[in-house]
């Protein structure tokens, strides 16, 4: 059996995982709201305890390998979750669970590792594109942060490169994103695409459209607004909404072509996080694609890349559980 976890700031995913003729089944899986446990530790000991009765089922009777996508860089086999103050330790959690095959991963390593072990019906394409044989491919996710990764054929499969790519600087492309970029300024400096391009940003997008139109999610710290503004706006029902949901797609779609570009990625874009599956009607109505685009002298090729949506939550349980297979 191996245990497998998707670890963010939000929400913490533990799976068992059996491979099983060559496939990876999910045999019991439970999120855990990150925020209500003080370290990751204590959210393993609860998963192990009521997972007892499958484990003990599997063939091995144990867990003989885990692995773990982190929202954080991996450091010496030790990850500092960056929006959530966990410290994770590859030794320390190996004598926790049992085993010495423990993988850390960064989440979008893991989640590109989850790719290649989804279905048909997991993505969706935003761009069919005109895919090149092994060439490079890119990995953006807006949720809690953002997250950038590159994939790069070695012959035999893609290996993954994570990046901290989401902390780079917001680049403004025109006027109303350059009076975003000051209006951001005086609240935080430097900004960074991920304070944008992630949940937060949805609000900070609402109020720097229009600060005197208000939501009860503004004043609940309990709601998340961007569930309501992404909701509102898909519905059509308040139109600071929408604008704030056009600017966040199209600025989602500009980043993602300024990944492409930096990584030359003609194999595939593939846009994961917990954002994109929630809005795909804004996703799929061609303003994404059209910034992606939108780069001079290089849209006719950015054109031609593939671009996909992945639907599925457990690709980066899926990756996490085939790194630590390899371990085996």
């Amino acid at each position: 059996m191996i245990l497998a976890g998707d670890v963010g700031g939000t929400k913490s995913n533990l799976a068992l995982v059996e491979r099983v003729d060559g496939n990876l089944l999910i045999r019991r899986q439970r999120r855990f709201p990150s925020h209500e446990y003080a370290q990751f530790s204590v959210v393993v000991a609860a998963f192990l305890a009521e997972s007892a009765e499958v484990i003990a089922s599997s063939a091995a009777g144990k867990i003989v390998a885990a692995g773990f996508g982190v929202a954080g860089p991996v450091i010496g086999n030790r990850i500092h979750v960056t929006n959530l103050g966990w410290e994770l330790d590859a030794g320390t959690l190996a004598r926790q669970i049992g085993t010495g095959n423990v993988r850390l991963l960064n989440d979008m390593e893991a989640t590109a590792y989850g790719l290649p072990w989804l279905a048909a019906g997991d993505l969706c394409a935003l761009n069919a594109g005109k895919p090149s044989l092994h060439a490079a491919q890119a990995l953006i996710a807006a949720g809690t942060g953002l997250g950038e990764s590159l994939l790069h054929w070695d012959g035999d499969r893609y290996i993954i490169a994570p990046t901290e790519g989401g902390h780079c600087d917001f680049a403004p492309r025109n006027d109303q994103e350059i009076d975003l970029l000051r209006y951001m300024k005086k609240i935080e400096a430097p900004v960074s695409f991920e304070m944008i391009l992630s949940g937060r940003g949805f609000r900070t997008l609402h109020e720097f459209l229009d600060p005197g139109v208000r939501h009860p999610s503004f004043d609940d710290p309990h709601t998340d607004p961007a569930a309501e503004i992404t909701r509102r706006a898909l519905e059509g029902s308040c139109p600071i909404c929408v604008r704030a949901l056009d600017l966040w797609v199209s600025l989602y779609g500009a980043e993602a072509g300024n990944l492409a570009l930096k990584t030359l990625s003609l194999g595939g874009v593939f846009v994961a996080g917990g954002i994109a599956p929630k809005i795909m009607p804004k996703m799929s109505d061609g303003t994404f694609l059209r910034e992606f685009c939108r780069k001079s002298k290089f849209a006719a090729l950015l054109a031609d890349v593939p671009i996909h949506v992945v639907l599925s939550e457990e690709a980066p349980l899926l990756g996490a559980a085939a790194e630590a297979a390899r371990l085996l």
